[in-house]
């Protein structure tokens, strides 16, 4: 099992910036890859960023590209998503999630584990 605890979310005007955290722990040295996911009141979740833990490469949304950056420290089995030049559009309940196992697409969202969430809020 990986426990994941998410932290690091609050309010923000349009243009500024939040960094978010989610520490891993538990069976941390078996994860492939971490994510970053958001759920709008009244939308589905979608993929935000993703950053596969031994080959440090990314992935993210068109949405959210140029502004957000995923990076992940594995001496502390944690990723963190720093987010520039947030919009209104960006607020949502952002998720961190974590896969065992490899797989190519990471857009998917059937994750093994889910951390709790924290919510973003940037008003205009």
């Amino acid at each position: 099992q990986v426990q994941l605890v998410e932290s690091g979310g609050g309010l923000v005007q349009t243009g500024g910036s939040l960094r978010l955290s989610c520490a891993a722990s538990g069976r941390a040295f078996a994860i492939y890859a971490m994510t970053w996911f958001r759920q709008a009141p009244g939308k589905e979740r979608e993929f935000v960023a993703a950053i596969r833990w031994t080959a440090r490469t990314t992935d993210y949304a068109d949405s959210v590209k140029g502004r957000f950056t995923i990076s992940r420290d594995n001496a502390n089995n944690a990723v963190y998503l720093q987010m520039n030049s947030l919009k209104p559009e960006d607020t949502a309940v952002y998720y961190c999630a974590a896969l065992s196992g490899w797989r190519p697409n990471l857009m998917r969202d059937d994750y093994n584990y889910w951390g709790q969430g924290t919510q973003v809020t940037v008003s205009s």
